[in-house]
């Protein structure tokens, strides 16, 4: 096994062979703490445990299929509760042993997934710097005399060096996202209330979410498709909504009409060169008045916001125990009063309300994840400050209630990272990763610390945002909270005369592939337009396909156009997945004609037209 490893690298040398679950014990036991990431690293026993329980899980040997994390090392930032290990939140004493796992680190081993360690963090995650810890300063994984950002540091920078392809961290104010931008890797930000947040010591318990970090968007992705769902013991879990976008659609992105660098000419030319990728895509760049953002970000630290902190924090440790900076900030709520708590909420609101509706216009706004990056010595030299510059373009996006996906962008000729972040309106985080996968193909620049380029799993030809139909990232679990995957193998195809019946509802193509070859295609007698019919038969071969996302709320029209004989069922991919598709009743199949050999109905329909001509 090696560094800077893919969930698909993991499981490929599982499958082949090539690397045991027993192998994690000398790769946990060799893991170097030499720039502070992690705060308790799993002991053999803790590993051994937790790798009996896979293969008690694994008793028909697909690692691939019914266990979809099968063996994956992952980290977790040690505000999180694993069953087993001590729960700090950057406390120099452990606050408890966890006897129960947090709900996603549940979901996340049920899948195969292997915790192999808690990971350093701002105290009680009170900091977007990565310093605020007794247990040391986390490095930025490009130059160790920068801040690593934070306040999920540790778990930023294990996924960034690779010793792990996904970790856990939190947000709130930004910790999830910057240091995704100050380390070259994805950040993904969900909506509140899409993961559980049960086993999660708070910071502000209203507007948590726990984040994951990984190093492609699609690894981010298969992650949260297991983590999600609701969660009746969490009492800020929602339910995910069917009627949200699966992808861009309006070909529109909005930037701050002012933006502040603090000097920094690199983040601002890297930003620059962000906004001249966007147009080269097909995107239409707007500035918009970016007041009221800055208004509601103000409002996180300096309003009675911050007692929400402060409530956390005194259920759990006496304030004299704290490090400085942190028993600063939790103190200013003694400043506020039950009043100012209900003012503060009420301007939330409207500044929110303003803010969704500006967004409603466009796909997503576009900011630099951070404006600039600081060294170590110098955010210890002026602690608050540096450390409010961190969130200029993130402590707005929580109390709005958006989503966000932090992306790499490139690495500045001083060496480290400058990342952007896209911001959309809640619960459009499938649209968001669906355009990550576009943007990390797109700018095609190492992943982390490594010299490996993002490749998608799709065979699908990149597309920009003006090419229809657009590539999106190919659901590796079942269908998504927002769309159906639905096969189609004839007149629906791209390019085919009923292809509009999918691009009307919001559909977009997530991949090209064929079913497994256990089926033959039809020319069904006597339809107009000319369509195929898919018969399962042992004695079958291949067919092209391609699987397009469906939204939910959308699904149900298409159901309702399909003719006689046709239907919706279930048909297998070639890598065994069973998604939605169009079948045939068997009394359609008389009379047609056997069109198997050609491979698919595109092939078999260029034929005619060549005959034809």
């Amino acid at each position: 096994m090696q560094k800077n490893w893919t969930i698909k690298d993991w499981q490929s040398a599982y499958a082949e062979g090539t690397t045991q679950l027993s192998d994690l014990l000398d790769y946990v036991v060799g893991i170097s703490n030499d720039n502070n990431a992690w705060i308790e690293i799993a002991t053999p026993e803790q590993l051994t445990a937790q790798i009996d329980s896979i293969a008690t899980q694994n008793s028909q040997d697909l690692p691939l299929y019914g266990i979809p994390l099968y063996g994956i090392p992952f980290a977790v930032k040690d505000n999180i509760d694993v069953a087993g290990f001590h729960t700090t939140a950057g406390c120099t004493d452990p606050l408890y042993l966890a006897g129960k796992d947090a709900h996603v680190i549940a979901k996340l081993k049920a899948a195969g997934a292997i915790v192999i360690g808690k990971t350093n963090l701002d105290q009680f995650a009170t900091g977007l710097v990565g310093t605020r810890s007794p247990y040391g300063a986390v490095a930025n994984s490009f130059n160790p005399d920068y801040i690593s950002g934070g306040s999920s540091s540790g778990s930023a920078v294990s996924v960034a060096n690779g010793i792990v392809p996904f970790a856990l961290g939190t947000d709130t104010a930004g910790s999830g996202r910057v240091p995704a931008g100050h380390n070259n890797i994805v950040g993904l930000k969900p909506t509140k209330g899409w993961f559980s947040s049960k086993g999660l010591i708070p910071a502000c318990r209203l507007h948590d979410v726990i984040s994951i970090f990984a190093l492609g968007v699609d690894d981010a992705w298969h992650v949260a498709q297991l983590m999600k769902g609701y969660d009746k013991e969490d009492d800020y879990s929602r339910i995910h909504p069917a009627t949200v976008p699966v992808a861009f659609s309006l070909g529109k992105i909005a930037i701050p009409d002012s933006l502040e660098f603090y000097g920094d000419t690199e983040s601002e030319q890297a930003f620059e060169i962000a906004i001249s990728q966007l147009q080269t895509m097909g995107y239409e760049i707007t500035p918009i008045d970016f007041t009221v953002f800055n208004e509601l970000a103000d409002a996180l630290y300096n309003d009675s916001w911050v007692s929400e902190r402060t409530f956390a924090i005194d259920q759990l440790v006496e304030r004299d125990t704290l490090l400085p900076v942190t028993r600063q900030i939790i103190s200013q709520a003694e400043n506020y009063n039950a009043v100012d708590a209900m003012s503060a909420e009420y301007s939330r609101a409207a500044l929110s309300r303003r803010i969704q509706q500006m967004l409603s216009e466009f796909d997503a706004l576009m900011v630099p994840t951070a404006p600039t990056i600081y060294t170590i010595d110098a955010v210890n030299a002026d602690p608050l400050t540096k450390n409010s510059h961190m969130g200029a373009y993130t402590n707005f996006v929580n109390l709005a209630d958006l989503s966000a996906l932090a992306l790499p962008n490139l690495i500045a000729r001083d060496g480290l990272p400058r990342g952007v972040t896209f911001i959309a309106m809640g619960w459009h985080d499938e649209a968001l990763a669906n355009f990550g996968h576009q943007w990390q193909t797109a700018l095609d620049i190492p992943m982390g610390t490594s010299h490996h380029h993002y490749h998608s799993d799709t065979s699908q030809t990149r597309t920009t945002q003006s090419d229809q139909p657009q590539s999106l990232i190919p659901l590796s679990t079942d269908d998504s909270d927002s769309s159906v995957a639905l096969a189609v193998v004839g007149a629906h195809l791209s390019g085919m005369p009923l292809n509009y019946q999918l691009t009307d509802r919001g559909g977009v193509l997530s991949e090209q592939t064929q079913t497994a070859a256990t089926y033959q295609l039809f020319a069904l007698a006597g339809s107009t337009p000319a369509k195929p019919g898919l018969k399962r038969h042992e004695e079958g071969r291949s067919i092209a396909v391609e699987v397009w996302q469906i939204p939910k709320a959308r699904f149900g029209e298409i159901v309702n156009e399909v003719p006689t004989p046709l239907g919706i069922g279930n048909v297998e991919l070639a890598d065994g997945r069973w998604v939605k598709s169009f079948i045939c009743e068997e009394y359609g199949f008389e009379g047609g004609t056997d069109v198997t050999a050609f491979g698919g109905w595109k092939a078999y329909i260029a034929k005619q037209t060549e005959s034809v001509t």
